[in-house]
């Protein structure tokens, strides 16, 4: 294997982390670049407060309701058996299919004074403006609400996992110790469940800071809104790269958090009966109040909103659904397809690599690629721009000097700045995937191929992309509607005159125009129902 160890492979990685690096390398060294600036100074002294408030509220209340929410009705679904039950197993991942700025704009459009609902409650009980109080959703309050309904399935899906894995033996051995369904739960399941459920509370913070179209849209400044501020608005590259930093420092010291507060903790299954108990039957009360917890987050974070977006998109639709829907989709599609394609090949290539290399080096490489999936999409759009732009104006300076003319903006002038900046974000969704498919291929089928003469190249073509089929297509859809939903990098690095259903659906939100924006809408969560199903099933067979 020493020969593995200089495989062109471990190469490729290498170029691949620096490039995955470059972003993040790049909004920190801009916060010395230059020194402070004004903006940065008026910035510190009036908005910058408010920043870190509203992103500390909003992790708070984001963390309390997804892991309540989750692991509620993990707990349900694992470990109990009452009516639904089987349809709850998958269906409550659903809500993963909403984008959280879909959710906020059609809850906007139900809830506000001209919305279906005040306007059948005054007709229903004769009320006029002023008769009644009624919540206002656009605050930071209904923010986490949105958030809350449709990142809780990241906690649900890791701690039933976990519940499942760990139910059996534990719990039995509990039992036996008079322990009682709650007492057992408090002490034994909860607690091993730990880490499962802080790494989906994780998940949701990250996707929740990362968010740009949900808090701009509710007027809440955060970090994002800040950011595309700096840029757009006041056009101080250093003060987005300065906010930007601070952005990523929240991130990381969520990363950390769960890690230091384990301290020797170990959470370990020492016990080899790892059978899934028989469900504990519910009925009466009990198995209505499991149907209700079950229903609720479900009907708010998909079935609600789906069935207003397709009741707004058939009466209100986009005027012009038609020619421009489909060079919207077309964008779309475009930017989702190749972001994929690349992605997958990036991945299977590097998984492959720290496979035939077994190096600290290899995994190392791999590790630093997949924390590209906790850096905002605002994060990494800052810091693509700042370096690729001044390699645009190299670009641009040298053609006109050896060709007399100037070609423009190679690369910030199309799309291939903004796919760099996707492959930056998504690639360890993809890595993910493929790496842990590829664990599962046992050695001996390398041994046994080397042995026929086949070299790494040729084992990789004929033996593990045949037996990767299904993983592969699993990553790059993953990859594909990532890309399709995602806003913050969009906006800020689309070329001049080019949207996407993302794009448009949050231009056209932004104008008041809800109605319209609904048909860009339902596109984008009808794609995003895709990997879903196919999640959904292997939810619905992890018991079996």
């Amino acid at each position: 294997m020493r020969a593995a160890n200089h495989s062109p492979l471990l190469a490729i990685a290498v170029l691949v982390a620096l490039l995955a690096a470059l972003p993040v390398a790049s909004v920190g060294l801009n916060i010395f670049v230059g020194g402070t600036s004004a903006i940065w100074s008026h910035l510190a002294q009036t908005v910058l407060p408010e920043y870190i408030l509203n992103s500390l509220w909003l992790c708070l209340g984001v963390g309390l309701g997804v892991g309540m929410i989750g692991v509620t009705t993990a707990w349900l679904t694992a470990m109990h058996d009452f009516p639904g039950r089987r349809f709850f197993e998958w269906a409550l991942v659903l809500p993963l299919a909403m984008p959280a700025y879909v959710m906020a704009y059609v809850y906007t459009d139900f809830l506000q004074f001209v919305g279906p609902l005040q306007t059948a409650l005054r007709e229903t009980f004769g009320w006029q403006h002023g008769d009644y109080w009624f919540p206002d959703i656009r605050t930071l309050p209904g923010a986490m609400l949105m958030f809350v309904c449709v990142l809780y399935p990241y906690v649900y899906l890791l701690a039933r996992a976990a519940f499942l894995e760990r139910a059996s033996g534990m719990l039995e051995a509990a039992r036996t110790l008079g322990m009682g369904p709650w007492r057992a739960f408090f002490s034994v399941s909860l607690p091993l469940a730990r880490p499962a459920i802080a790494a989906g509370i994780a998940l949701a913070l990250m996707e929740t800071l990362a968010d740009y179209g949900t808090v701009a849209y509710f007027a809440v400044n955060t970090f994002t809104t800040g950011i595309y501020r700096a840029w757009f608005s006041l056009g101080d590259r250093v003060a987005a790269a300065q906010l930007a930093a601070m952005l990523l420092s929240f991130v990381l010291f969520l990363l950390m958090v769960e890690r230091v507060s384990r301290g020797r903790a170990r959470y370990h299954n020492t016990t080899g009966r790892n059978r899934p108990l028989a469900g504990a039957r519910l009925g009466g009360l009990g198995a209505l109040l499991a149907v209700v917890a079950c229903s609720l987050p479900l009907v708010l974070g998909f079935v609600l909103p789906a069935v207003l977006l397709l009741k707004m998109a058939l009466t209100e639709g986009d005027a012009q659904f038609g020619e421009r829907f489909l060079l919207l989709s077309r964008n779309s599609f475009v930017l989702a397809g190749i972001t994929a394609c690349i992605g997958v090949l990036l991945a299977l290539l590097m998984a492959y690599g720290a496979r035939l290399s077994q190096s600290a080096l290899a995994t190392g490489l791999n590790r630093l690629v997949g924390l590209g999936y906790a850096v905002p999409g605002a994060v990494i759009a800052v810091g693509v721009l700042i370096p690729v732009t001044r390699l645009d104006n190299w670009l641009a300076g040298q053609w006109e000097q050896w060709f007399g003319s100037n070609p423009g903006l190679l690369l910030t002038g199309g799309i291939a700045a903004l796919i760099y900046a996707y492959l930056v974000r998504f690639l360890a969704v993809a890595l993910h995937t493929v790496e842990s498919s590829l664990a599962k291929i046992t050695p001996s089928m390398d041994d046994a191929a080397r042995s026929l003469g086949l070299g790494q190249g040729a084992t990789l073509r004929r033996v593990h992309a045949p037996m990767l089929r299904g993983s592969l297509f699993t990553a790059g859809l993953l990859v594909f509607v990532d890309v399709m939903k995602e806003l913050p990098a969009t906006l800020v690095m689309r070329p001049f005159n080019f949207d996407t259903l993302a794009t448009q659906t949050y231009t056209l939100a932004a104008d008041e125009r809800l109605a319209e924006a609904s048909t860009a809408a339902l596109a984008i969560v009808a794609v995003g129902l895709l990997p879903l199903i196919a999640l959904s099933r292997q939810v619905s067979r992890a018991r079996k």
